[in-house]
């Protein structure tokens, strides 16, 4: 009898430097410990719970700790059912530069070439 296995399966057996997956013992235990221990997409999204509730005639949510966003504003969308919400990127080139910290090294002397003559 022979067994499915997803592709991907095969592919991260393969490159993590098993013996081809046609040597290996697969058994639907091993299937499913080796599925449940590949990366997925889904493993980044983290989610939670919240409550919503009103602020004056507006509908409002608490953003717990662990999805707090860098900056003071926010860009809010909806694509179907979903409500996404991401920090705003940054307004202006000086926006930016603020937020950059200073540089520790030290940059050695420019010497001084001079002005060449320009005739206009």
């Amino acid at each position: 009898m022979k067994s499915i296995v997803p592709v991907s399966l095969l592919d991260h057996v393969a490159s993590a430097g098993f013996p081809w997956p046609d040597k290996l013992k697969l058994t639907r235990n091993s299937i499913q410990h080796r599925l449940r221990h590949m990366p997925t997409r889904t493993a980044a999204i983290r989610e939670r719970r919240v409550r919503i509730f009103k602020n004056g005639r507006n509908q409002a949510v608490r953003i717990p700790r662990e999805f707090e966003l860098s900056g003071e504003d926010a860009v809010m969308r909806k694509e179907g059912e979903r409500l996404i919400i991401e920090a705003a990127p940054p307004k202006s080139l000086l926006a930016v530069l603020t937020k950059l910290k200073p540089l520790a090294e030290e940059f050695p002397p420019i010497r001084d070439l001079g002005l060449d003559q320009v005739e206009l």
